[in-house]
């Protein structure tokens, strides 16, 4: 009845499909590895694992150096303030503290404004109540805001941190 074969015969265009089919299986067996190797290559460039690459090459003899952006503290004096407490009885905190700059540049520049910044952290101090200063949130606040008001008075100096030896509120 029915005569038609299951497997017709190939025509011309069918017979080259293939061997191109095999060829296939080769060039994903060596390009995933290839492509594997360099996706490797490339990130633990990014992420800097690999030594030696990505550094600047060293400077020549007559070239200027670039400018040292160690950390350096610089010692503030100790200043006392009287807090706006209501009532009758005085408040007062004392603070030690150092201010960290980046590099002996910036250290220079701190160390000349020095009467501004001491100006404007006892003025900042006096507008303080007790209660401003209560837990380590209001350690932070006070960091915040002091660190705020040495960039503005060190500028174009840069504060990256003010850190306390002492704080004592009485």
């Amino acid at each position: 009845m029915a005569t038609a074969q299951a497997n017709p015969a190939p025509q011309e265009g069918e017979a080259a499909d293939a061997p191109k089919r095999k060829g296939g299986k080769k060039l994903l067996l060596i390009a995933l590895p290839v492509l594997l190797l360099a996706g490797g290559g490339g990130a633990a460039f990014f992420l800097g694992l690999i030594p030696g690459l990505g550094k600047a090459p060293p400077a020549a003899e007559g070239a200027p150096a670039a400018p040292d952006r160690r950390p350096v503290f610089v010692t503030l004096p100790e200043i006392t303030a009287n807090l706006n407490a209501p009532g009758r009885r005085a408040a007062f905190i004392r603070v030690k503290s150092q201010i960290e700059v980046q590099g002996a540049a910036d250290a220079a520049a701190l160390q000349a404004a020095m009467p501004r910044v001491v100006d404007l952290f006892t003025t900042y101090l006096r507008e303080l109540r007790p209660e401003d200063l209560r837990g380590s949130a209001g350690t932070h606040r006070l960091r915040e805001e002091l660190i705020a008001r040495a960039n503005v008075a060190a500028a174009p100096a840069r504060v990256s941190d003010v850190l306390f030896t002492e704080i004592l509120v009485q």
